[in-house]
């Protein structure tokens, strides 16, 4: 198997079916805000277990940071309700120190502002939504292009990255545990109704050639409880004049190659942060010089293993970025060479893969040092210019319920999105049997306009999956469970107050 392998067909996809996986947040975090004295040598935010930054290092005594009190995690393990910027505390506006008590008394102490209260990065949140949506438009579209315009992955490995490293100054142990119980329920019961499918369908995972046979096939199932490797499945069951196209397994299992490398990330990340701590450049760019080994056929690794480890080098740098930008190192850089340098990888990215195309063009999925470089860039530039928005500024407002929504469900979305369109195809099959329809004319139109009605019909069947399996993202976080947290609730008790 190649690498994305699971989730990936040969040639053309199937009319109506996501074709290839994905190629898809954002990274939380930034240097502490001006005016509010040095920053922590390592932890911009200050201690996310809820501690003063008196002890943090670098604050005032007494002086309270963003406070996280343990939970902030990163994606797909939590919601944006878990994303926080850091509370400021009041300075003077022209020496950045806090004013001073010059008259005494309640009537001094009543004057002075209250520490703003910490909330979401918005413009991380907006990144995370946006990849969200190109993902879902590449999986059904296929436009090679799309892997070009936006590196949805790249940005959400990122994402993770930086917000594993800010969760790191707790004890490894416990936050490996942390993420990992936050992955594995919403999986679960993803793999329970594939899996269900698969088994009433008559696969046995003992008797399918391609899954190692009678010893290793069994054994790999276990893939769909702690995503490790690839979980077997039949590349055709069924039949294509069935409710689900006979290509339905090899589709839907298209997004767990991300789960995996995920997974192969977060028990890396306590050596990547303490090596990214001691060698910042030589850890930084070593995923880069791997992927020139690895993803270029110089070095060729057979099996599954071959392809986690390409996976790994691929987006490495970016989530090792992640790590960057948490600990203000890419803020250190002017942005001007930030971005000279970001472009200098983007125009080799675009350079290795005019003499590397496939069968899909421009794929970068398919080209992985051009993936690895123009992702590395595109993330460098992102985070160079990320304006830390605690609101989202003008027209983007009336995004903010949608934008909360996906964040706080970006697992169940990512998860389920390439099952749910390829549901929209005996949905939209349905609509030729309308009176209206019977026309060659209007059955001409519907088979040219169908990829579209897809697009649009596939949202609402997200929405049907938030609402059934999303509140397991909430159990696995041990929060209440929420229906739609769209954040209208929250926004509600703040105008009462």
């Amino acid at each position: 198997m190649t690498a994305h392998e699971y989730g990936t067909a040969d040639g053309t996809p199937p009319r109506g079916v996501p074709g290839t996986p994905p190629g898809p947040g954002p990274v939380y975090g930034s240097s502490a805000p001006a005016g509010s004295g040095p920053a922590p040598r390592n932890w911009p935010y200050g201690d996310a277990t809820g501690t003063t930054a008196g002890t943090a290092g670098g604050y005032p005594a007494g002086t309270t940071v963003g406070t996280t009190g343990g939970t902030t995690v990163g994606w797909p393990h939590d919601g944006a309700g878990e994303v926080r910027l850091p509370a400021q505390k009041t300075t003077d506006a022209v020496n950045g120190s806090a004013p001073a008590n010059t008259t005494g008394g309640a009537d001094a102490a009543g004057a002075q502002k209250e520490p703003a209260a910490p909330g979401r990065d918005r413009y991380l949140d907006l990144l995370r939504s946006i990849a969200l949506v190109r993902v879902v438009a590449y999986h059904l579209f296929g436009w090679a292009w799309l892997s070009v315009l936006f590196p949805s992955m790249g940005v959400m490995f990122a994402l993770a990255g930086s917000l594993m490293a800010r969760s790191l100054n707790r004890p490894a142990l416990s936050v490996i545990k942390s993420r990992v119980r936050r992955l594995l329920p919403p999986l679960w019961v993803f793999s329970a109704l594939m899996l269900g499918i698969l088994f009433v369908q008559g696969w046995s995972p003992a008797k399918d050639p391609d899954g190692g046979g009678a010893f290793w096939g069994p054994i790999g199932v276990f893939n769909y409880l702690v995503p490790i490797g690839a979980p077997p499945y039949p590349w055709n069951i069924g039949s294509e004049s069935g409710l689900l196209e006979s290509s339905w397994a090899d589709q839907a299992a298209g997004p767990l190659w991300y789960l995996r490398a995920y997974l192969w990330f977060v028990l890396a990340s306590p050596l990547l942060l303490w090596a990214f701590r001691r060698v910042p450049w030589a850890t930084l760019l070593f995923p880069l010089a791997l992927t020139a080994v690895v993803g270029t056929g110089l070095v060729t690794i057979p099996g599954e293993t071959g392809n986690a480890v390409q996976d790994f080098a691929v987006y490495g740098s970016c989530w090792v970025l992640g790590f960057a930008h948490n600990n203000g190192m890419l803020k250190q850089i002017p942005r001007y060479a930030a971005v000279s340098g970001a472009a200098a990888f983007m125009a080799f990215g675009l350079w290795w893969a005019s003499g590397h195309l496939g069968s899909e063009g421009w794929d970068l999925n398919d080209i992985p040092l051009a993936q690895a470089t123009w992702s590395f860039g595109i993330v460098v530039i992102l985070l160079q210019y990320s304006p830390s928005w605690q609101t989202l500024p003008g027209r983007l407002a009336k995004w903010d319920k949608l934008i909360t929504l996906s964040n706080n469900r970006a697992v169940t979305i990512y998860l389920w999105h390439n099952l749910l369109i390829m549901a929209t195809v005996p949905i939209l099959d349905l609509a030729y049997d309308l009176p209206f329809m019977q026309s060659d004319t209007a059955s001409s139109w519907l088979d040219s306009t169908e990829l579209f009605w897809q697009f649009v019909l596939v949202w609402p069947l997200i929405g049907l999956a938030i609402l059934s399996v999303g509140w397991i993202e909430d159990l696995a976080a041990k929060r209440k469970p929420r229906l739609w947290p769209n954040g209208a609730k929250k926004k509600r008790a703040a105008r009462a107050h």
